[in-house]
């Protein structure tokens, strides 16, 4: 089922078109990866998925319905901006978010205390916001995100600011609201983090979808007909094999044209090359997500 569905939507400022009849579905309880280049049309999508901004036309679903006030109180948004009141204690600015969406004020303390857990901070409740660093603001505001038990959550850009360890702690935080069936939509340019958190994704580049499906389909789609193998040293005598590029323990081995990766181990095992493990390569998604945001450039300046 989906939670979020946009059919052919437009939206346009002035003689700019932002957004241009794009259409996808944000799947029910999975985490779905919004990817554009800067000034792609993304934060026009999420300003319109919230009923921020109306669009021109098209139509924009929750549940399979236009989307109503009841239900924008299960939506929650993480701005790449940090939203944070400065002079306000933690704890306080945690439960106001929380009561905003429609808590009582005895489980948006429950909450608040829980989050504060969840991310290591509950010592810093009493302290300011302004006290804290930039990087621990940040997990507040994500624990901001949180706190209201929303059904859909939106965060731009979540990891910025964080340390590894916080990345870590924060993305486990993310996992776990999976789990418990939140639907989560994440924008970010940190490739390596869509490829390991995202089941879906859709990609927009001048106001127009070039990208989307499953990740896993994607990665698929772009792959190489390459393997990566462990195995003893190769020699020259294995004609199925165009060339070989070693990538630290492990080679990388291209097929020649028309020749299927089983042909290719078969033939090495005949050989008498020891093989260890074997996969087939796939391209990285940041170099999918250059290779498609050039073709989609040159597109539009034809």
């Amino acid at each position: 089922m989906s939670k979020i569905t946009l059919e052919n939507v437009w939206k346009r400022f002035d003689s700019k078109v932002a957004v241009a009849g794009v259409s996808f579905a944000v799947p029910e309880g999975k985490v779905f990866g919004l990817l554009g280049p800067n000034g792609a049309g993304k934060t026009t999508l999420i300003r319109m998925m919230m009923d921020i901004i109306k669009p021109d036309s098209g139509t924009i679903l929750y549940n399979g319905h236009i989307l109503t006030s009841e239900d924008k109180d299960r939506i929650t948004y993480l701005p790449e901006e940090r939203g944070l009141y400065r002079k306000q204690k933690v704890r306080d600015v945690l439960e106001y978010f929380a009561e905003l969406k429609g808590l009582s004020r005895r489980d948006a303390r429950r909450r608040t205390l829980e989050y504060l857990v969840k991310l290591g901070m509950d010592d810093v409740a009493q302290r300011k916001i302004e006290e804290l660093s930039k990087g621990n603001q940040q997990k507040i505001q994500i624990a901001a995100t949180f706190v209201s038990d929303p059904e859909v959550v939106i965060l731009d850009e979540p990891f910025v600011g964080l340390d590894p360890l916080n990345v870590r702690s924060t993305k486990n935080l993310l996992a776990e609201e999976g789990k418990k069936g939140k639907t989560i939509l994440l924008s970010t340019h940190q490739m390596n983090q869509v490829e390991e958190l995202c089941d879906e994704l859709m990609m927009i580049n001048f106001g127009k979808r070039v990208l989307y499906g499953p990740l896993k389909d994607i990665l698929q789609r772009y792959s190489e007909s390459a393997l990566l193998l462990e195995c003893s040293p190769l020699d020259d005598n294995i004609p199925e094999i165009e060339r070989v590029v070693s990538q630290g323990k492990l080679q990388k081995i291209y097929p020649k044209p028309g020749i299927p990766p089983h042909t290719v181990l078969q033939s090495m095992i005949e050989k008498g090359i020891q093989i260890e493990s074997f996969q087939k390569a796939t391209t990285p998604l940041e170099e999918i997500f250059i290779k498609v945001a050039e073709e989609s450039s040159q597109e539009v300046r034809k």
